[in-house]
């Protein structure tokens, strides 16, 4: 697919949606405060790169929660999915799995956990959210594990659902409700309008769980900890203190996330807290982070600053909706050869050789730390250091 970045994919997704359903997937909640930030906090760092190294063995694989990965990203949970382009998880379950990254089906996708499973060529990572009804709950971790699916990504951060304001002036609803407005979008864009909306939407409820998810507590999680013999991955995690309490509590792994400036506006952006966290939690549990990523140079940042691996979404998205499979194995490729292009430029031949003196700027500064705050503690090869 003839796409030099991730902005030509994501201005040929624009091209291809309906105006309502782009601004669904674009936007952030309320003032989109914490949406800018997550962009702004990969730009306020500068790379620090070394010369004349031997860069010529270099390597981006990553072994995370005792699986081997061609590259040090995977892609987010997104819904639905369905709404870009038809059957869109399967889709990227396969570019994913042709990659060998990880992707993470959300729970709300249009397609069963069983069918993306068995028409990709393996079960992907799950996401779930903590349950209220056990015996309904038990009986939906069974069927994962039936499936073949070792991972499942809590998301932890919807305890209400975002203020997204524009969901209300584009009258789109949640459930989906279509207007006059968005049937005009609709006959506008002909093509999303067959292949989605006439296959996929017609007829469909869609909508996020009406299920109240206010009411948990850290022993929601132990429950589903002993009902889960997988690896399981808090998702929202945004501060140290619950990064703590989440290797305490069991979890393989957290994912460092602000739901993509979707939910708390004004949270912290998923950088700017990331060090602190590495520095809580270090070696004793898997530490990922989405929010924000476009480049792969954006990737390395994360990497460098403590992450084993990062996540992306929108960037997936634009890849499968504005070409399918194509698009998406053209989205994770670019990131693949970004990061590749940055390793060897920064003079690094592995992700192992990463850390915060290859990046400089307020966020990765020692010197800008909170008074107090414990210094980044940089894994390398299965040993540690402290950052300088």
């Amino acid at each position: 697919m003839a796409a030099h970045n991730i902005a030509d994919l994501q201005a040929a997704a624009r091209r291809r949606l309906p105006g309502v359903v782009w601004r669904y997937i674009e936007g952030g909640a309320e003032d989109e405060v914490t949406l800018r930030a997550n962009r702004a906090a990969f730009e306020a760092l500068h790379f620090t790169p070394r010369t004349l190294v031997d860069v010529s063995r270099r390597s981006q694989k990553v072994t995370a929660l005792g699986m081997p990965f061609d590259s040090p990203f995977g892609i987010s949970p997104m819904a639905p999915l369905g709404l870009s382009r038809y059957e869109a998880d399967i889709a990227l379950a396969r570019a994913a799995r042709a990659a060998n990254v990880p992707f993470v089906l959300s729970t709300h996708a249009f397609l069963p956990l069983a069918r993306v499973a068995s028409e990709s060529g393996g079960a992907p990572w799950l996401q779930v959210y903590l349950p209220i009804d056990r015996v309904r709950a038990k009986a939906e971790l069974d069927r994962a594990r039936e499936a073949g699916c070792e991972v499942l990504v809590l998301t932890t951060d919807v305890v209400v659902r975002g203020n997204r304001e524009y969901n209300d002036r584009n009258g789109f609803g949640v459930p989906l409700r279509l207007t006059w407005r968005s049937i005009a979008g609709g006959l506008a864009h002909p093509r999303w309008l067959v292949d989605v909306y006439l296959r996929s939407i017609l007829g469909r409820r869609l909508g996020e769980s009406r299920t109240r998810r206010d009411l948990h507590d850290w022993n929601d999680f132990v429950w589903m900890r002993a009902a889960w013999p997988g690896k399981l991955i808090i998702k929202g995690i945004l501060s140290a203190e619950d990064a703590r309490l989440a290797v305490q509590h069991g979890a393989d792994g957290i994912l460092i996330s602000n739901h993509g400036g979707r939910q708390l506006d004004g949270a912290a952006s998923t950088l700017d807290v990331l060090p602190e966290i590495a520095a809580a939690v270090g070696e004793r549990i898997a530490i990922f982070l989405d929010g924000g990523i476009r480049r792969g140079a954006d990737i390395v940042k994360a990497l460098a600053l403590g992450a084993d691996m990062a996540f992306v979404g929108r960037a997936a998205l634009y890849g499968v909706a504005a070409g399918g499979e194509a698009g998406a194995r053209r989205a994770l490729q670019i990131l693949k050869t970004e990061v590749d292009r940055v390793l060897a430029l920064l003079g690094c031949n592995s992700i192992d050789e990463l850390g915060p003196h290859f990046v400089g700027g307020a966020r990765s500064d020692p010197e800008q730390r909170p008074l107090g705050a414990k210094p980044t503690i940089v894994r390398l090869g299965g040993g540690e250091r402290q950052a300088p």
